[in-house]
């Protein structure tokens, strides 16, 4: 019966949880909406405005579901950094996983950042720090597209408007100790982890999705270097089986992106 059971994985793993049927739950109810059209959604004890419904059902089957960013520690009042928070859904799982937790949350697309406060507020979430403006490797601003949904970067197609900016170095400068750093800023993230790279020893556990477009550098190597260097242990996921990679080289049919992976470091 190996067959059966080969076939049967992925709706045999959606349902073994109850995030995973909670999962399911919400492609029936919400899998067929218009897409790109601000929208009220509800699931457990949340309610959020989300500019994408498939975004958000993707979002809730990486972070609730599938639990990406799941850690563990002792600090009864854990530091988390939060790099690409968009809607929120992000710090809603680390605000559930520890309620004390202090959270930075940056995001950087103005309307989308909104929408972060506003769904902040109506759940009542206390302990977050907003920052509405772009992770980079200073602070003089950035030529920056806005999409969307979930996908606005420095190498959008649309036209480019220059908004304020961060230096992620400085943040992390000013905490003796971070439990966990998230970084998913959309093909930022190596720009930003080479000018954090030697002020990374405090963090204890740090995500980065990496992302690589076309016509650019890819620079994998370089940040699993800094990965490296910096004490980590780390994980890989394409979270894709990709058929016939010598000519299908696109990720999952994207326009502008030909890999993105995510990359799990941790400390023993």
């Amino acid at each position: 019966m190996y067959w059966l059971r080969y076939l049967l994985k992925e709706p045999y793993n959606a349902l073994n949880t109850a995030a995973g049927r909670e999962f399911v739950g919400l492609l029936l109810k919400y899998g067929n909406s218009p897409r790109y059209k601000l929208t009220d959604v509800a699931f457990g004890k949340f309610k959020l405005s989300v500019p994408d419904v498939m975004s958000f059902l993707w979002q809730h089957k990486e972070i609730f579901a599938d639990e990406f960013y799941h850690f563990e520690t002792r600090n009864p009042q854990p530091v988390i950094f939060d790099c690409g928070a968009n809607v929120g859904m992000s710090v809603l799982y680390f605000k559930n996983l520890y309620p004390n937790a202090r959270v930075i949350a940056f995001e950087a697309e103005p309307d989308i950042a909104a929408l972060l406060k506003k769904n902040l507020a109506a759940n009542s979430i206390q302990g977050v720090e907003v920052v509405d403006k772009a992770v980079w490797k200073d602070s003089e601003g950035i030529w920056f597209g806005s999409e969307s949904a979930d996908s606005s970067s420095i190498y959008s197609q649309s036209e480019k408007k220059k908004i304020a900016s961060v230096r992620l170095k400085d943040f992390l400068l000013a905490e003796k100790h971070i439990d966990f750093l998230k970084i998913d800023i959309e093909g930022a993230e190596k720009e930003v982890l080479d000018d954090c790279r030697y002020d990374l020893q405090h963090v204890s556990n740090l995500f980065v999705e990496f992302h690589s477009y076309f016509n650019n550098p890819q620079g994998l190597a370089d940040v699993i270097r800094i990965f490296e260097e910096n004490g980590f242990r780390y994980y890989l996921d394409t979270n894709q089986h990709r058929q016939r990679p010598f000519t299908n080289r696109r990720y999952r049919g994207n326009d502008v992106m030909d890999l993105q992976l995510n990359i799990f470091g941790w400390r023993e």
